[in-house]
């Protein structure tokens, strides 16, 4: 019997033995070390890659900090995304419209046409007294009226939304939560340019996207199928299926009775009937958003996927709506429906109410559906959605697809298959969790071969960010950067197509776009765009270089660092000498297009249209900054000449 327990005691050892080695393995996984070393880099340059894909660019002194905490630690660091941001929240503090919720949006920042409805309707104008050719008397009718009604312009809830990006991305200490939220934003991208959706976006980014970037793939894509602004944006909102158990018998009978009266020649019926039929219009069946929750946000264009499956899970979707939290816009049938129901008895009739999103029962397709092979039973009702949704989510096609358009965003346009199948079986694995994947991605030797180091071309809006944080400015006015950035080509949130801003080099670069670079590092470094602080001498401790040779040398270590920067110095020392460059470079510029694709715009009118101040200058002007001949610097024209070459430099371009 001793011997007996003494054997059960030993394998109960055993067991526990085995579960805390185990849970050491796991608790140290970040304690292995990154295999930078195989690679062939330095820890400054293994630090210096880690900023470069992790932050929108390293401020003075970050490689040091990265060195000093260990390249481990800071990326475990960046992953917990908890690190304070004092001085972010105080620059953040003034902007009383980042916290709305939606229905605050829709009642503090009505769209036009809604401005111009409650005006009629309270009889402050007149359709039939209102002549808008006289533009300025139309316009100070309306500002009269917002006034009066305490409205505010859909252009200063933008102004604070852009605002805030170009302040948090260039200022939180949380870099790598800026970034990751850039990229989902663009998977699960929504534009400004449709105007039923622009007014949603801020909330859309704050409570959709921001909050699920580094959890499970699966919680970010309900949380984006459900939110108000993509419900607009892919048309989902009025998708809907035909319902006999919600079909309204008393509206039927009126429009047989209309029907009846058209026949004997009632124009009045006639015209009722017409605009019955307008309601209804945009009712039925919409694919939109079941082709590209597949094509786009999951499995892929090459995803095993088929139009019947297409079709098929539009119909699992029919009835994923919108609340009517406001009394007007295309979901007021919807409010209708829910009056004649009952608000207490919405549930017990299969509605499903969560905060902005509502499951409309009656909109819902009950006919059995097979997408990819599955079946989704009839009278299944809102489950169909989610149980679709969350098989999506976990499919082998999706962990293959989203792997490869991270490793395209964080290790090169061209990421190697044997990185993306890791990134692959770790996502299937781990259940979809998004940090496991990033984990798996950066301690992988693809993640730093030197084939991935600094190949990656920064968009413009990343250019400009990387500029400001290594020139250490402090931003007072942050909308001015950000008509630079559009003058670059690149208008933050106005990419019309669902699938984002294309995150390549032959998207962004062409001579046009060279020469806007080089155009924008110039008049970044020579203070000339306004709205921030600048003090290049601060860079280097104060001190001025001897000559535009040392200054290109002293400067170019600064801002590019861990870079063998022989060839980048040997191909801009003949711009020094140029005391007409900045005019040149103006005048070749505003000769190219700025870099555009079918997917933005420039001229499209939206209701979130600018106000013209605060516009960006980029025009050069003559300068005498160089006095050829005189090997002194005697004028600080020349330090902001030579700092605008290096950012503007092909060799600034790359990450």
């Amino acid at each position: 019997m001793k011997k007996f327990e003494s054997k059960i005691q030993l394998i109960f050892l055993i067991c526990i033995c085995i579960f805390l080695f185990s849970f050491q393995v796991n608790s140290d996984k970040h304690s292995i070390k990154l295999p930078w070393k195989a690679a062939g880099l330095t820890e400054r340059q293994a630090a210096a890659h880690l900023l470069s894909r992790f932050t929108y660019g390293a401020k003075p002194g970050d490689i040091d900090k990265v060195e000093a905490l260990g390249l481990e630690n800071w990326f475990k660091n960046q992953l917990n995304a908890s690190l304070p941001d004092e001085d972010l929240n105080k620059r953040l503090q003034s902007y009383d419209a980042l916290n709305l919720t939606n229905k605050e949006v829709a009642e503090q920042y009505p769209r036009l046409p809604q401005i111009l409805k409650m005006a009629e309707d309270e009889g402050y104008i007149s359709k039939d007294t209102l002549n808008k050719e006289d533009k300025e008397r139309y316009k100070d009718l309306i500002k009269s009226y917002m006034e009066k009604k305490g409205l505010k312009p859909l252009r200063e809830l933008q102004r604070q939304f852009v605002n805030q990006k170009i302040l948090r991305v260039a200022y939180s200490n949380n870099q790598l939560r800026e970034v990751i939220t850039d990229f989902w934003f663009n998977h699960f991208n929504i534009s400004i340019t449709k105007n039923d959706c622009a007014q949603f976006i801020p909330a859309y980014e704050r409570d959709i996207i921001r909050p699920n970037v580094l959890g499970k793939f699966e919680n970010i894509l309900i949380a984006t199928a459900k939110s108000t602004a993509m419900l607009f944006f892919l048309d989902n909102f009025s998708s809907s299926g035909n319902n006999s158990e919600f079909n309204n018998p008393d509206r039927d009978k009126f429009k047989q009775k209309l029907e009846e009266r058209m026949v004997h020649g009632d124009t009045a019926a006639a015209n009722r009937l017409e605009k019955l039929k307008e309601r209804r219009k945009g009712g039925g069946l919409n694919e939109n958003y079941a082709r590209e929750v597949m094509e786009l946000h999951t499995l892929g264009v090459d995803g095993g996927y088929t139009q019947q499956d297409v079709t098929n899970a539009a119909k699992v979707l029919t009835g994923w709506t919108i609340y009517p939290f406001v009394d007007y816009g295309p979901t007021r049938q919807i409010r209708k429906v829910i009056e004649r129901i009952g608000e207490d008895k919405l549930t017990e009739k299969g509605f499903v109410h969560e905060g902005d999103f509502l499951f409309a029962a009656n909109r819902h397709d009950n006919s059995e559906k097979i997408v990819l092979g599955k079946s989704f039973h009839a009278q299944n009702g809102y489950e169909e959605g989610m149980e679709l949704l969350k098989m999506l989510a976990h499919h082998a096609s999706t962990a293959k697809f989203i792997s490869h358009k991270l490793a395209v965003r964080f290790v090169s346009d061209n990421p190697p298959q044997s990185l993306i199948d890791k990134m692959s079986k770790t996502f299937l694995e781990k259940n979809g969790d998004i940090k496991e994947v990033l984990i798996t991605m950066v301690f992988s030797p693809e993640f730093w071969n030197k084939e991935a180091v600094r190949q990656k071309t920064k968009s413009p809006f990343e250019l400009a960010i990387s500029a400001v944080r290594c020139l250490n400015a402090d931003i007072e006015k942050p909308f001015v950067l950000y008509n630079a950035i559009s003058k670059m080509g690149q208008k933050l949130y106005a990419y019309q197509a669902p699938t984002g801003f294309p995150d390549k080099a032959q998207y962004w670069i062409n001579t046009g776009a060279l020469l806007n670079r080089m155009n924008f590092g110039l008049a970044i470094a020579a203070k000339r765009t306004g709205g921030m602080q600048i003090d290049l001498l601060a860079l280097n401790n104060g001190h001025e270089p001897e000559s535009p040779e040392s200054a290109l040398s002293i400067y170019s270590k600064l801002l590019l660092p861990e870079r063998d920067l022989n060839e980048t110095v040997k191909r801009l020392t003949p711009l020094l000498n140029d005391p007409d460059l900045e005019n040149k470079v103006s005048k070749a510029a505003s000769k190219n297009d700025i870099i555009e694709s079918s997917g933005t715009s420039k001229m499209q009118k939206t209701d979130f249209e600018m106000d013209g101040d605060e516009n960006m200058e980029l025009k050069g002007k003559k300068s005498n900054a160089f006095v050829i001949g005189n090997s002194v610097m005697k004028d600080r024209n020349m330090l902001a000449q030579v700092v605008g070459i290096i950012i503007g430099s092909p060799e600034f371009q790359r990450r």
